[in-house]
């Protein structure tokens, strides 16, 4: 038998039905859902009297529209509002578990699968949110779908897909001190650019891909999107099955065991053919920031903007201009120094309690500018509750950062925490696009120590030379 990745051995053990020339039927195990993207397929169900094939393979959580404020407040947007009540009474119409924002549970879809250990290795998961290859870093095959894929998996419990090309991102060298997943990740996009990986799934390999731990693994698949991929990737190992293990809805005893031997199974054979591969030196990485308006659009803390006079694409040439004219930059600008107005830590790319020790490691003994805003949101109910007992809010608070309630929160600004127009921010999410946090918001983004560092300076600055208390 021909060796195999991981991504052909996922793919060939849910595959119902294929024909050629034509997108396969896969069996999906897991369906995670929220309140933007399944109000119409309910509502598609209904119309054409359909239930919901396995409910007991179905999770739903309110993440994007929920306050991260007082919750005992009535909600003031109506459009929130609506969302969060049509997702509660279709959860209780189709007989779907749900975590409202009340529920000690709920958080951020990305952050409480792997919470919960409901996400596995070799697992095919799917989500209506593009960064659902969150769950990649445990050895699942995990992507975003589109809300009449949602109506489609809720009746039949499959999904049509066309089998993704296989792409290895091997990560060598030794990433330099002070430096973190986040900033792999950016980089390998301001390298690959963001359609380098367009139909394929990456599987990210190397011996600093192994050395990271699980949350950071996640945060490394969780902007795999970023880069035009489909899906990414981590085979799984003892980290994966150490992670897993204890977690409320894992495999326990005996079944755990069991699982542990078929997860073994599923690492790339040696000898497997990837359809593209692309090398990265982490060694030659220094602490990232995004100046644009893409995630592409990045370069590192000693960089500046682009030199317009220096690009020859008059295309390219003209899509920077936009972006530095939207971004309120000239030219040529360092990014060492700039001023900053707000700082947002948390979404499913870095809300976890290590991006948050992070932070706070940086913070601690300091106060925030004088003219900053910041803004912790843990990634769950949970998180919060870790945090402060470990004291981390404790921390922040007295830096002069807010802590709030979990959720999306500023990420994509579906709730009241968005940037007034004008306003910059150092922001650890994953996207910025002009208007995603606010109308006229200027997103930079940056590891929870980089967007920690700028919160106390005001401007952005090098973590590698920071002085902790």
């Amino acid at each position: 038998m021909a060796p195999k990745t991981i991504i052909e051995k996922i793919w060939d053990n849910h595959l119902v039905f294929e024909e050629p020339g034509k997108a396969s039927i896969i069996y999906i195990d897991l369906h995670l859902i929220h309140e933007v993207t399944s109000a119409q397929a309910f509502e598609g169900l209904r119309l054409n009297r359909r239930k919901v094939r396995r409910p007991d393979l179905t999770l739903a959580t309110m993440d994007h529209n929920i306050p991260t404020t007082d919750r005992g407040l009535p909600i003031k947007d109506p459009m929130s509002k609506t969302a969060m009540e049509t997702l509660e009474k279709n959860c209780q119409d189709f007989g779907i578990e749900c975590f409202n924002m009340h529920h000690p549970l709920n958080g951020i879809v990305h952050i409480i699968g792997p919470g919960l250990g409901l996400t596995q290795p070799g697992k095919t998961i799917v989500c209506g949110d593009s960064h659902t290859s969150t769950h990649g870093a445990f050895g699942a095959l995990a992507f975003g779908i589109g809300t009449s894929e949602v109506e489609h998996v809720l009746a039949t419990q499959c999904l049509q897909q066309f089998k993704p090309k296989t792409m290895e991102v091997r990560a060598t060298g030794r990433l330099p001190n002070g430096l973190t997943a986040k900033d792999v990740i950016l980089a390998l996009i301001d390298k690959l650019g963001t359609d380098g990986a367009t139909g394929h799934a990456i599987e990210y390999t190397g011996e600093v891909i192994r050395s990271f731990s699980m949350e950071e693994r996640m945060t490394v698949c969780n902007m795999s999107i970023e880069a035009g991929a489909r899906a990414g990737l981590i085979s799984p190992d003892e980290k994966t099955y150490e992670f897993v293990k204890g977690r409320s809805r894992a495999p326990k005893g005996a079944e755990l065991e069991k699982a542990v031997q078929r997860w073994k199974t599923l690492p790339t054979d040696p000898g497997a053919k990837y359809d593209k591969t692309f090398v990265l030196d982490v060694s030659e990485i220094l602490p990232q920031v995004t100046w644009g308006t893409s995630p592409g659009m990045g370069c590192n803390i000693e960089g500046r903007t682009p030199n317009l006079k220096k690009i020859s694409d008059p295309n390219l040439r003209h899509t920077y201009e936009k972006a530095l004219e939207y971004m309120g930059l000239e030219p040529n600008q360092p990014m060492n120094g700039l001023k900053i107005d707000r700082v947002f830590i948390g979404s499913c790319t870095n809300g976890r309690p290590d991006d948050l020790r992070q932070a706070a490691r940086v913070v601690k003994g300091y106060k925030v500018a004088k003219n900053v805003r910041a803004m912790v949101v843990p990634g769950s109910q949970e998180i919060k509750r870790l945090g402060e007992k470990e004291g981390l809010d404790k921390i922040f608070t007295g830096a002069g950062f807010e802590w709030r309630e979990s959720g999306c929160s500023m990420c994509l600004g579906m709730n009241e925490d968005i940037l007034a127009p004008g306003e910059r921010c150092a922001s650890t999410s994953n996207r910025n696009f002009e208007g995603r946090q606010g109308k006229g918001g200027r997103t930079h983004l940056v590891s929870p120590a980089m967007a920690a560092a700028a919160a106390i300076k005001g401007c952005f600055t090098d973590i590698r030379k920071w002085e902790y208390k």
